[in-house]
């Protein structure tokens, strides 16, 4: 690895200096205890020279122990800690040998909890663990560190370009966008406070700003400084991620945190991999289309203008209509055209809102991308379309407030007007009065807070018709090198299945190729198919020679899946969000068509040893619009029907999943909601 360092940026290179080290905190689990977790870990961790069972045991305990969590648990199991202490005291109890440890993957019965929920989460967090640590890294080939300098050349069996040349690649320092240029007392009653900056919150605080209203953002998150807090690592990047802990239940419970939400300015855009495909006319008309779900409640033609007004604004590499010639297809993206080609699927270069040319000149701290694959880590050179490098910076300039570390608790109101909000800091209480009150803070936590305050369940909607993508993801391994970490992690796309004419359900799905991180890959084989020990390391020595495909496909409202408040309390003595999700009959159908197409091209591209992982993207719909209270919650425009002036601007309002990636949907939005909300003065950005 010493032949790597000088390709390192600081942050990255502390992090990797820094991650062999034993924890420094002290250990909570009593000696008997401990040892038995590491009986257990011997059993289960790939045996990895330079990787110490003891530092992986140290690692488990200190993450367990702080309490924070990774942004979910599954409802029917105890928190973190109680679960393990409950485990190693079952665990105690016996002879601890790999027979005990597959009856307990398979479910054994006489644990006081699902023995194989708790498994799974185990396995993950062991695969996490060791492939975090440089020498397991350097055990399956891994350079991704290296990439902070970027690799400009990506493909099938190429050479890294520091490998060609032996020196770095020069790289524009990232320069921050300017900060707070405005600031507006509590005491006085602004125009609009905005609740969250992510993809609904920053393009309508850009719009506002520009027709000169007073804006106050509150941000949950912090405000980053990439050039010294991001770090070239995935195990730093779960700082992006929100990890506040929510519980998941049904029948197939969703994962949350790294999945689908983020926390600082900018929102989950941070980590956002940046595709951005179009929009189609039957994406807006499920019901008229199918008989089933709701139809959008005006045509894609009105929001089409709002739609080429962000693919000008942010930037999209991709082909015509993009503005930039689409970006170098990554491993992934050739062997998936490889594929396509044999079996006559069509496909084209994928949509991605990430620069491939330096030709946009006004933002002088945006450079283009340079193929280091880390989206998901935050974009240090700033190619990537997230809202702090595009909208953020427009409405500062135009006069907006941002707020950071401020959660919001309470809405005051006088019968159906708002009149301010009140939220948290860490120097105590807050209230800000205001005019109009917009929640863009997701479709968890935007009707999390409207369940909170008593607003706007008159029809006992908020919440219902929870909506996420149909994820299934399809893996394989193939003769030539891919070194899957490499380049834009979604290069190629394929809308052949959006309307497949041999479908027995409802909607469709996109096709899309995706790349990997190892850290991402283990845990996802950690949890499902549950490899462990030996066969986790033989899958993982493979690991450079992986390529994986996609879907994003629809999902059709159910009142069973939903968003309700639990009993449980999170730190601040809140209700906890529960969210209970089960694929139903079309998305099952979804699914079973999608592996099969999958299977063919991966196999027709050569792929081996092909493997399934089943997920879910995106979360959607609990505040839906549409023109009936009796089953929308908001309007057209996004008003809370039974308020005068209080708005939802994100994701929840969806009224059906579409086919399609929902950032620059919901960016589009905003904007529209914005011009609604100023009586329609048609004021571009761009």
């Amino acid at each position: 690895m010493n032949e790597l360092i000088s390709f390192i940026t600081e942050p990255t290179q502390k992090v990797l200096e820094e991650r062999p080290a034993f924890p420094e905190e002290e250990g909570w689990l009593t000696l008997s205890e401990r040892d038995t977790l590491t009986q257990a870990v011997t059993l289960v961790a790939p045996l990895i020279s330079g990787v110490p069972i003891a530092w992986i045991v140290a690692k488990l305990e200190a993450r367990v122990g702080d309490g924070k969590g990774d942004g979910w648990r599954y409802e029917a199991l105890p928190n973190d800690r109680t679960a393990l202490q409950s485990a190693l005291g079952m665990l105690a109890r016996q002879t601890i040998d790999k027979v005990r440890i597959e009856a307990i993957r398979d479910g054994e019965n006489g644990w006081s909890f699902p023995s194989e929920r708790w498994f799974a989460d185990f396995c993950s967090e062991i695969a996490s663990i060791v492939y975090s640590h440089p020498e397991a890294q350097a055990s399956i080939g891994y350079t991704g560190f290296a990439d902070a300098r970027g690799h400009r050349r990506v493909g099938l069996n190429e050479p890294d370009v520091w490998q060609i040349e032996g020196k770095t690649i020069p790289l524009a320092p990232r320069t921050n966008p300017p900060r707070n240029s405005a600031t507006y007392s509590l005491d006085e009653e602004v125009d609009v406070v905005i609740v969250g900056l992510g993809a609904g919150g920053a393009p309508l605080a850009a719009k506002l700003c520009r027709a000169g209203l007073k804006v106050v953002a509150l941000e949950a998150g912090k405000w980053w400084n990439p050039a010294e807090e991001w770090a070239t690592d995935e195990t730093a990047q779960s700082s992006l991620f929100w990890t506040d802990e929510r519980l998941s239940a049904g029948e197939h419970p969703l994962g949350f945190g790294a999945n689908n939400s983020g926390t600082g300015v900018g929102g989950s855009t941070l980590h956002w991999t940046a595709y951005c495909p179009p929009l189609h006319n039957y994406d807006f008309r499920l019901n008229t289309e199918f008989g089933v779900g709701q139809d959008w409640p005006f045509p894609l033609s009105e929001l089409t203008p709002y739609l080429q007004e962000v693919w000008n604004f942010v930037g999209v590499s991709g082909p015509s209509p993009a503005s930039m010639p689409p970006l170098p297809r990554n491993s992934a993206a050739q062997l998936m055209a490889r594929g396509c080609d044999q079996i006559g699927i069509a496909y084209s270069d994928a949509y991605n809102a990430a620069l491939s040319t330096p030709d946009r000149k006004r933002e002088e701290w945006r450079h283009p991308c340079n193929q280091r694959g880390f989206c998901q880590a935050g974009c240090t050179t700033g190619a990537k379309g997230s809202m702090d490098v595009t909208y953020v910076p427009f409405a500062l300039a135009h006069g907006l407030e941002v707020r950071p570390h401020a959660f919001v608790t309470e809405i005051l109101r006088e019968g159906d007007t708002v009149t301010g909000i009140v939220y948290s800091t860490p120097q105590g209480e807050q209230k800000q009065n205001c005019r109009a009150l917009f929640l863009c803070a997701g479709a968890i936590e935007t009707p999390r807070l409207l369940l909170l305050n008593n607003l706007g369940n008159e029809e006992g909607l908020v919440g219902r018709n929870f909506l996420a993508h149909t994820g299934l993801q399809l893996w394989g391994t193939f003769e030539e090198k891919t070194q899957p970490w490499r380049g834009i992690p979604g290069g190629l796309l394929s809308d052949a299945m959006r309307r497949p004419k041999d479908a027995d359900f409802a909607g469709g799905y996109l096709l899309q190729s995706i790349g990997a991180m190892p850290v991402t890959y283990a845990t996802q084989i950690g949890r499902d198919p549950a490899l462990f020990g030996e066969e986790l390391k033989s899958h993982m020595e493979q690991f450079g020679h992986v390529a994986g495909i996609n879907i994003c496909g629809e999902c059709l409202p159910h009142p069973d899946n939903r968003l309700e408040l639990s009993d449980e309390k999170d730190v601040r003595g809140l209700p906890k969000p529960r969210i209970t999700f089960s694929r139903h009959e079309n998305e099952a159908r979804i699914y079973a068509h999608a592996e099969k197409v999958m299977r063919e091209i991966w196999t027709a591209a050569g792929g081996k040893n092909l493997w399934t992982f089943p997920r879910e993207a995106h979360t959607l719909g609990t505040t839906a619009m549409g023109t009936d209270p009796k089953v929308s919650v908001v309007n057209s425009e996004g008003r809370v029907h039974a308020m005068k002036n209080l708005f939802v601007c994100d994701n929840g309002i969806f009224p059906s999943a579409t086919t399609v990636n929902p950032c620059f949907t919901q960016i589009a939005l905003a904007l529209r909601s914005a011009e609604k909300f100023l009586k329609g003065e048609g004021i571009r950005l761009y």
